[in-house]
């Protein structure tokens, strides 16, 4: 039997970016702690100050901001590294302190698949004299529920340009960073006609 595929939103995270105890709101693994608020309804201001302040205490480095001028590398390392599992990369962005892609993968394989290409982005970077850590453990994956959702992601990671983050998304050049003024996919891309039902299984 063959392994089911999918569409997701994946979410990684630079090392030291999201703290257990941010006032942005965090969330502890498999919700062990109820914690008020999120990163829409943040928490109280300095309800969880004495958690961030010893969270910031046990990082190893200061926390990872990817400077604009590397972004695009670290963008097509992971676009590379997908592409030579057999993933399928609709769109990938990547800003100062996350990253962001809309992709095609076997369901249930995502933490050792993003896990691979966090490891070939971090190569990459110390190939040209990176030092230290670049990412925060693990990954966020959001199961693309319907098109209407698969299009709402994709409009949100190209719409980071804005923020001057590096975007790429299917039909531009692999060789030109620079991404078209309209990021409504169109005609030619395979994903724009496969998200049905059975594309899910």
């Amino acid at each position: 039997m063959s392994t089911p595929w999918g569409w997701s939103h994946v979410i990684l995270s630079t090392y030291g970016s999201w703290l257990y105890g941010d006032p942005r709101g965090f969330r502890t693994r498999h919700h062990r702690e109820h914690v008020e608020g999120d990163y829409k309804n943040p928490p109280p201001p300095g309800k969880y100050a004495e958690k961030e302040r010893r969270s910031r205490q046990f990082l190893r480095q200061a926390p990872v901001v990817i400077e604009p001028a590397l972004r695009e590398l670290v963008g097509r390392a992971i676009l590379d590294k997908l592409r030579r599992l057999g993933g399928v990369v609709v769109c990938i962005t990547v800003a100062g302190q996350h990253v962001h892609l809309l992709a095609k993968m076997p369901i249930g394989s995502y933490r050792d698949w993003m896990g691979t290409v966090k490891k070939h982005a971090w190569f990459t970077l110390r190939e040209r004299g990176w030092i230290g850590r670049l990412w925060a453990k693990r990954c966020k994956t959001v199961p693309v529920r319907d098109r209407a959702h698969q299009m709402n992601v994709f409009r949100y990671i190209v719409r980071h340009v804005e923020e001057r983050a590096w975007v790429w998304k299917w039909g531009d050049p692999i060789s030109d960073p620079t991404p078209a003024s309209d990021p409504t996919p169109t005609g030619g891309n395979p994903w724009a006609q496969a998200h049905n039902s059975e594309d899910q299984s």
